[in-house]
């Protein structure tokens, strides 16, 4: 085979791989959607991350690898790894709300009918989302191009189609869509560094977790456009620029959302992290 398919060691190059990956997903999606339907079920968030366990567990065994190996190792570390991750998202989420009401963008009002149940179950929700998406986005696909092409290869691809996956999200045009792309782009390279600095996905899925929880569910805000789950509080702008407040798009499309995710990259840029060494034949590139 032409050395552009096959890598040094004979095997099949990551960026194949992750293309390949692309036919069990939609697979197994086109299937599990024909068995919803005809429960009378519908698709949701959870469905989408089974079906990505899935066809990142098919991919891992014809390598003759675990499925452990993708960052799904059970125990204490993964648990506060992922407890961490959600605290951080949380985090990143108010100092950005806090840095907009600073500046005069809006004020909090309380919402009725919005309590812990509510909140629990929008967690619920939040957590097949974050699951969902991140072992695609920082799953076996990213994985497999970080080994084959380096971290930067990796992140700057996977950065740029988890921004463009948004596009079709409502809102996102003029001046929201710039910025959107922009804040998604570096939330996704944030992202891809909490798995590179742990190779595990318990940090990326709890930080996840944490930014959609605290955008969306507790202090109201747009969800990448969307809406859908009432906040516990509810954001009254008071007419400044979008570009500051991200307006019903989220705080994703505004100015100070830039401004503290790249300032996590760069803390995580200097975290050495707590990343096992690679396993053979595995890339020991880190992302520095």
């Amino acid at each position: 085979m032409p050395r552009w398919f096959i890598d040094e060691r004979g095997t099949l190059r990551g960026g194949w791989k992750a293309l390949g990956f692309l036919l069990p997903l939609a697979s197994l999606g086109f299937l599990a959607s024909l068995g919803l339907q005809a429960a009378g079920l519908r698709t949701g968030a959870w469905a989408g991350a089974g079906v990505g366990a899935l066809a990142s567990y098919l991919c891992v065994r014809l390598e003759g690898r675990t499925f452990g190996s993708l960052g799904f190792l059970p125990g204490r570390r993964w648990l506060l790894e992922f407890l961490a991750g959600t605290l951080g998202g949380i985090l990143l989420i108010l100092l950005m709300a806090l840095m907009v009401k600073g500046l005069g963008g809006f004020h909090w009002e309380r919402t009725p009918g919005v309590g812990i149940p509510q909140l629990l179950t929008a967690a619920a929700i939040l957590l097949g989302v974050a699951f969902h998406e991140e072992i695609i986005a920082r799953g076996y696909p990213f994985q497999r191009v970080v080994e084959g092409a380096g971290p930067w290869v990796g992140q700057l691809v996977f950065a740029t189609l988890f921004a463009l996956a948004h596009w079709g999200n409502p809102g996102m045009a003029g001046a929201t869509r710039i910025w959107a792309t922009l804040n998604i782009g570096l939330a996704a390279i944030l992202l891809g560094f909490c798995y590179l600095r742990t190779r595990s996905l318990a940090l990326p899925i709890g930080v996840h977790l944490g930014w959609n929880w605290a955008q969306g569910s507790l202090l109201g805000f747009g969800v990448s456009g969307t809406t859908d789950i009432k906040g516990a509080w509810t954001p009254v702008f008071h007419g400044r620029p979008e570009w500051l407040t991200g307006g019903a798009f989220g705080l994703e499309a505004s100015l100070p959302c830039a401004i503290i995710c790249g300032g996590a990259i760069v803390a995580l840029w200097w975290w050495k992290g707590t990343a096992p060494e690679p396993s053979a034949g595995a890339s020991t590139a880190s992302g520095s």
